[in-house]
């Protein structure tokens, strides 16, 4: 019989246990910090209909997207969180309550090239606010704050909000006499990875070096976030882009009154964000230190992401954590504590098998009270068994020999200090 070498495909993250348990802590508190704002969870089909994902249109999304091999081919995996629940809000309209709050946190499915820190599966964490023909510019503030709650979680609350809003940048466009927007707003949100110099020359092509110029100058803008809004609101009399100026201002105030200091928020005219259905709002989150790492937490505002399933007017704020690339990032860099080995507190090691009847009596005592224990019921010699609580990161074990059974007691050990003390069973 020939024997499969067993590997997984390039793409993919698998973990070992004492990794999977910090990632699972991870997301934990991830959907505990949603749920405590009043996120409801939804949890969509992974494969959705081809003519759903794309509604909008294919383009690059398309060329990424896994399809299921079938007779019907009309199915696809999911790419993203954000096109289900746009069918989901449309298919069960009559059934929800607007505002809807939901959060989503699920595996997605892109056919990303083969890179470190890139995956063809992975974790993604939403949470999203929809409206029925409108919803308060408050939402757009609300999610950020989630999120600097859950990095405080994890300890990095040193981070900054980017925030933008594509209100105002289309406004600016339309007085420059841009009409076609999308390179230029493409263009300018990779600047960062391609630099300033290399951004210039690109908008010259797209548009003339005078236009370039006084794009390059309005989005490198050095001022604070008081100083910069005023400067905006007296810099142009376009009406869309006066909109744009006065809902950024509002997300700002909001973002303040709702407890994110002033220092994690930078009002930044670059921030476009790639995707075409964001209509206003629009944030990336960096946490400070580590800009390298990209945006750890990215979205925006939508007016009509729902246009393609309903005739209702539906519109939304949303933002993502890619919790696997996050992970990942975290790991590399070193700034996640793996200090989680185990989630067994207490392991019992009875001596030898005859003393097994005893252990189990202390395991159900210890269980019934709450406690996090396992036993240890292998065969072999003691040092085995204290090798493997040690491996596991086990805090404390119970010693049971003739001895303590036979006088109803235990012996309990501290694995990190060595200390051992000996107990009787009442005082378990």
């Amino acid at each position: 019989m020939n024997i499969v070498k067993p590997s997984t495909i390039a793409g993919v993250m698998e973990l070992l246990p004492k990794e999977q348990l910090v990632f699972d802590k991870i997301k934990s508190i991830v959907e505990e910090t949603y749920k405590k704002y009043q996120f409801m969870p939804i949890d969509t089909p992974v494969i959705e209909k081809n003519e759903i994902l794309f509604a909008k249109g294919g383009g690059e999304t398309e060329k990424q997207i896994y399809e299921i091999a079938s007779d019907s081919k009309d199915m696809s995996l999911r790419f993203d969180l954000t096109v289900p629940l746009a069918r989901y809000v449309s298919e069960h309209f009559q059934d929800l309550n607007f505002p809807f709050k939901r959060y989503h946190i699920g595996r997605v499915y892109r056919g990303e090239r083969n890179q470190k820190g890139r995956y063809r599966e992975f974790y993604q964490a939403d949470i999203d606010i929809i409206g029925h023909n409108s919803l308060s510019i408050y939402n757009d503030a609300l999610l950020p704050r989630v999120i600097f709650e859950i990095f405080e979680k994890l300890n990095f609350s040193d981070l900054t909000f980017k925030i933008n809003n594509r209100k105002l940048l289309n406004g600016f466009f339309k007085s420059l006499g841009i009409e076609d927007t999308t390179d230029v707003l493409r263009t300018i949100d990779k600047k960062d990875k391609i630099g300033i110099d290399k951004t210039f020359d690109e908008l010259v092509r797209i548009t003339d070096e005078k236009k370039a110029r006084t794009i390059i100058e309005f989005i490198e803008n050095k001022d604070s976030n008081k100083e910069l809004l005023s400067k905006l609101f007296d810099f142009s009399t376009d009406e869309l882009f006066l909109e744009g100026v006065d809902e950024l201002n509002k997300v700002y105030t909001y973002m303040v009154d709702l407890g994110i200091p002033d220092r994690n928020i930078k009002i930044d005219l670059a921030i476009t964000r790639g995707l075409d259905y964001y209509t206003s709002t629009v944030y990336e989150t960096f946490i400070n230190g580590y800009e390298k790492i990209g945006s750890v937490c990215s979205g925006g505002r939508y007016e009509d992401l729902a246009s393609n399933f309903s005739k209702q007017k539906l519109p939304g704020v949303g933002m993502s954590i890619g919790l696997t690339r996050l992970f990942y990032q975290f790991q590399e860099l070193g700034l996640i504590d793996e200090k989680i080995k185990s989630l067994t507190d207490i392991l019992v090691i009875p001596m030898d098998e005859s003393i097994n009847e005893y252990g189990i009596e202390i395991l159900n005592k210890l269980r019934d009270s709450g406690e996090s224990v396992d036993i240890y019921l292998e065969s072999g010699k003691f040092k085995k068994k204290m090798n493997y609580a040690d491996k596991c990161g086990i805090r404390k074990v119970i010693i049971l020999g003739e001895e303590e059974m036979s006088k109803r007691e235990y012996s309990i050990k501290d694995m990190e200090t060595g200390e051992q003390v000996t107990k009787k069973f009442e005082e378990l």
